[in-house]
């Protein structure tokens, strides 16, 4: 029997939005409560809680050790990487917090001025971004690691004042030194900042360049703590850079008050954490979601957060994150579904996971990607826990759909990320604007206004914040996704729209057959692209990665996946041709660089991506292209 309070939670927000967002605002603390809710004056560009006056490390420390929670751990640092386990009570976190505002009001920094940070996985990111939300100053975290000239380019238009980095960053079995990589950028970036602060770690001690460079330790041996900032709500807390089509990034920006509330509401509600409970983001504060649940919506909501600086294999084995959870009394994981295929690709019978003691652990939500059923359902069968996937963007910074733990769960559909949450009207449009139904294929938009938490526009680009969210369908948001609604309200985001193949005149989702391969009891991962063809336009061409210990011959597995796909999907798929691979490109934050594939299948010139975990990877998949009779990797060209 399922005991939901989602639909009347749902139909609350959508008969009175703004009352909605106006009573779930109370949660946290404010200087100076808003004059509107939402300010609609100049649409499309909506604001939230205009008149608000706010700070967001107020409420993610301050508040909590006033009311009591000073002694409670709020971060937990684990490192297989360098063997370290350091863990910060909510007071010693503020500590810290504050003597670094000092180091940066000390430096000349005041509300507005921009930070970028170019840290690895350590508390000292994790403080950095709190300081600067604490002086009102706005950060700009950059992933450890980017080239130079992606640096550069964020550097240009971010134009901050100081940046903050490391010595290094330490991979699986190698150390990557960052202070090569930040000069590269600065010399390379018409915009130079005044000075930089590095913290120098053991594995790796970097030169410093006199007159700009300063060091993190020294700074703060000296330094004074220093009180939060009042900033208006719908001041920006920060800027996320994501890739552009044009190869410019694009600066999401996140205000403070609209975050806060929305951040907040989210952790209870959907993800069904309280207060005191420990919860687990495996990702990487470069990316959004190491912005919202490893930092920002923990805290705000009081619970302890896991700063993990390891691999879900590898550190040491597929057991790693089955430790973690077991010795840190972890209650929720947010993970990518890369992560769980990784384990299950290493661990398929789940032996590691038998090792550790489980009984704390309730829940798993996956996001990042489209999970496949297949991986949702091993997931499920080796935890005995329910197991969510659910969907969002860089660019709305917390969910838009997902079954809400926190709201009583609704019945679980393997492929679906379940139902829009409360404040995203969500809906699946034809090429002309027709709203699609009944299964139909379309892409995926939501009314404006965005809830609050969303973007409310690009970093000094009003202009392509129009373009490229708003100008295709008047009055929505183009989340630039393709899938569908079913007749039960059910989302089903396919992939993204550039995934939709055409093939003989019938779209096709990539997605769809990637969920029929990844059914393959042999298939650890898989992705599918589609490949010009002279005759039908495009087909189908599927790359599978096989679970460890598979001894069958390659060829019976296609012919089988093959055959699965003819068999689920229809001969219309023209789905024939297939091949094993070692492994698959990926960026750093584990998406399938199924772009590239395809322009290497292509024979078209393609750039080596900035993003990507390991550029040897694509002459492999070039090499296993051309056995295929592909043109191969020819027009390779360098980042």
């Amino acid at each position: 029997m399922i005991n939901s309070t989602y639909d009347e939670v749902y139909g609350r927000w959508r008969d009175a939005p703004e009352g909605f967002w106006a009573e779930m605002a109370e949660a946290i603390h404010w200087y100076k409560k808003w004059d509107r809710v939402l300010d609609a004056s100049r649409p499309p560009f909506y604001r939230w809680f205009t008149g608000g006056m706010v700070n967001s490390c107020y409420n993610a420390l301050d508040r909590h050790v006033e009311h009591g929670r000073g002694n409670q751990s709020v971060l937990i640092y684990d490192s297989p990487v360098t063997g370290k386990i350091k863990a910060f009570s909510y007071r010693e976190l503020l500590d810290e917090v504050a003597r670094f505002a000092g180091v940066l009001v000390r430096q000349g920094l005041q509300k507005g001025d921009r930070v970028i940070l170019y840290m690895p996985m350590m508390p000292e990111a994790v403080i950095a971004m709190l300081a600067c939300a604490r002086v009102g100053v706005i950060h700009s975290v950059v992933f450890g690691g980017f080239a130079a000239h992606e640096l550069a380019s964020r550097i240009n238009d971010a134009q901050p004042k100081l940046i903050i980095s490391a010595s290094c960053g330490i991979e699986v079995d190698r150390v990557v030194p960052y202070k090569p990589l930040l000069d590269k950028g600065i010399e390379i970036a018409s915009v130079k900042p005044e000075r930089c602060i590095i913290l120098q770690r053991p594995e790796e001690k970097a030169s410093m360049i006199a007159g700009r460079d300063l060091d993190w330790s020294e700074l703060m041996a000296e330094a004074k703590p220093v009180d939060c900032v009042p900033v208006a709500a719908t001041d920006p807390l920060y800027i996320l850079y994501t890739s552009g089509t044009t190869g410019m990034p694009k600066g999401i920006v996140r205000d403070n008050g609209g975050h806060l509330v929305a951040l907040m509401w989210s952790m209870k509600n959907i993800y069904g954490v309280e207060p005191g409970e420990v919860f687990w983001t495996a990702s990487d504060v470069g990316w959004v979601v190491g912005h919202s649940y490893i930092v920002y919506a923990p805290l705000f909501n009081g619970n302890t957060t896991i700063l993990y600086e390891g691999k879900p294999v590898g550190t040491p084995d597929p057991g790693a994150f089955w430790r973690v959870i077991s010795q840190h009394g972890v209650r929720v994981l947010f993970t990518a579904p890369t992560a769980f295929r990784a384990i299950k690709r290493e661990d398929p019978t789940g032996d590691y996971m038998r090792k550790y003691d489980l009984s704390c652990f309730r829940t798993l939500f996956l996001a990042g990607e489209r999970c496949d059923p297949d991986t949702l359902l091993w997931a499920e069968k080796q935890l005995g826990v329910p197991v969510i996937d659910h969907w969002w963007q860089t660019e709305t910074g917390w969910p838009i759909g997902a079954n809400c733990v926190g709201l009583g769960m609704l019945p679980v559909k393997p492929g679906s990320c379940t139902k829009p949450v409360p404040g995203y009207d969500v809906r699946a449009l034809s090429d002309d604007g027709q709203e699609l139904s009944g299964g139909q294929i379309g892409n995926i938009v939501i009314q404006l206004p965005l809830p609050p938490g969303c973007l409310p526009t690009l970093w000094n680009n009003d202009e392509a914040f129009q373009k490229s969210y708003l100008s295709h369908y008047s009055g929505y948001y183009l989340t630039a996704d393709a899938g569908y609604k079913d007749d039960d309200g059910y989302l089903w985001i396919m992939s993204r729209t550039d995934d939709i193949i055409n093939v003989a005149g019938h779209r096709l989702s990539t997605g769809a057959m990637e969920e029929v391969l990844a059914s393959h009891p042999d298939v650890a991962e898989c992705a599918v692209l589609g490949i010009a063809d002279a005759i039908k336009g495009e087909i189908p061409l599927g790359l599978i990665v096989l679970k460890a210990g598979v001894r069958r011959p390659h060829d019976e597995i296609v012919t089988e996946v093959v055959q699965m796909v003819r068999e689920r999907i229809g001969p219309v798929a023209s789905f024939k041709v297939a091949s094993v691979v070692k492994r698959l490109p990926k960026t750093r934050s584990g998406k399938i660089l199924r772009g590239t594939v395809k322009k290497i299948a292509d024979g078209v010139d393609y750039r080596v991506p900035l993003t990507i975990d390991d550029p040897a990877i694509l002459d492999e998949i070039a090499a296993d292209l051309a056995v295929l009779g592909y043109p191969g990797s020819l027009s390779k060209k360098p980042a």
